[in-house]
């Protein structure tokens, strides 16, 4: 249970950083980075999302060429990419807002067409991701994922050092921290399902063998850039993308374990451990509360929680102690002052989910309407916006 009087307006030491608000930028796919470099739409979007004291992530970042599964979404890998976040995290820093990158590589859940040479891409398996799910091209249409590779064992080392260089990048280009995608049925996500990994060798079958690829990708990241700027996402029992695991608790609660043995072995928590829950089928809610709340209770550091908040679900799981943090991720792509609005109680913009993956620089981007100035908060520092309510 939190101390009395918590809400998302309270303020929040996580780590080194110290947050006016609970309220999270989630991290959200957008398609704007054409060509894979942000440019200064991302600058607009990310800017308008800012506030002092707040926290923001941004959109999975690819850490290689082969990461790639989604047409025009940034990199974290190259010189050119670099230079371009500085832009983004100069003008998010201008704003007092906290600005992570999150580092992303889809595994099987790609196409040749995005690889390099046309290669397939590279995974846990051989497996490919059922007709079930579809993937965004090039041209706006829909496909299924091609036949993915199974890495072979001498090749993780190198993958893993890319999630080590990309965290280098991300450093140098300005980001406070990063965030591991390790859910949602991606790379990280491919290793630790049981109902992906087939492997036989010391990556696949055991709790411990599953884990090991997550654990040897957080350990690189930790050493390069110190568990003060590493956080981790994670989706046990999102079946996304075919991430089905028989055990999903345990999963969860074995991957808690672990970071925690890490902490206490490096003498420093992570910023934060990020769950990505699932609401909204039929008579799972208490299940889904409930197991969230065991991964929370599990973990010894920060905890953010994401999916299907609204304001009075944000403030009663801030309240109850059963986050730390909140992150929102599709109010925040049609609300640029959603911390404001949610302060408030104002109405939110509804989100046009049409334009979720278009790749106009404006439209369904950065075009969502502030509340108007009679109600705007024109300076943060100087008003009460983040006092407890």
């Amino acid at each position: 249970m939190a101390e009395k009087g918590t809400s998302l307006f309270s303020p929040y030491k996580m780590g080194k950083f110290s947050l006016s608000h609970r309220v999270v930028l989630a991290p959200l796919t957008r398609c704007r980075a054409l060509g894979g470099i942000p440019g200064d739409a991302l600058v607009e979007y990310y800017t308008q999302r800012s506030t002092p004291g707040g926290f923001l992530i941004t959109e999975g970042t690819l850490i290689s060429p082969t990461a790639r599964g989604f047409p025009h979404v940034p990199g974290i890998y190259s010189d050119a990419q670099v230079e371009a976040w500085k832009k983004v995290v100069n003008a998010v820093h201008a704003k007092g807002s906290i600005i992570f990158c999150q580092l992303w590589h889809v595994g099987r859940a790609s196409h040749q067409v995005y690889q390099p040479g046309g290669a397939a891409p590279i995974s846990s398996t051989n497996k490919a991701i059922s007709n079930r799910w579809r993937i965004l091209m090039t041209d706006g249409t829909y496909s299924t994922c091609s036949a993915p590779r199974a890495l072979e064992t001498s090749e993780i080392p190198e993958v893993v050092e890319l999630y080590s260089l990309a965290a280098l990048n991300a450093i140098r280009a300005g980001f406070d921290g990063v965030e591991i995608h390790g859910g949602y049925g991606y790379l990280i996500d491919q290793f630790l399902k049981d109902g992906i990994n087939d492997r036989i060798d010391e990556y696949g079958g055991s709790m411990e063998n599953r884990c090991r690829f997550l654990m040897q990708v957080i350990q690189a990241v930790v050493s390069a850039v110190g568990a003060e700027r590493v956080a981790f996402r994670t989706s046990p029992a999102i079946d996304h993308n075919d991430a089905t695991d028989s055990d999903p608790l345990n999963l969860g609660l074995s991957v808690i374990e672990r970071i925690n043995k890490l902490q206490l072995q490096v003498g420093s928590e992570l910023t934060y451990l990020h769950v990505q829950r699932e609401l909204g089928r039929p008579g799972t809610e208490d299940v889904v509360v409930q197991t969230t709340r065991t991964w929370r209770r599990a973990y010894q550091g920060t905890f953010i929680c994401s999916g299907g908040f609204t304001r009075e679900l944000g403030t009663q799981a801030v309240a109850e102690g059963d986050a730390d943090l909140v992150s929102f991720g599709r109010d925040f792509i049609s609300n640029p002052d959603l911390v404001l609005r949610l302060k408030l109680n104002a109405p939110l913009n509804k989100y046009i989910r049409e334009t979720f993956y278009t790749h106009d620089p404006v439209v369904g981007y950065t075009d969502y309407p502030f509340l108007s100035k009679a109600k705007q908060v024109d300076d943060w520092h100087h008003s009460d916006a983040f006092e407890l309510i």
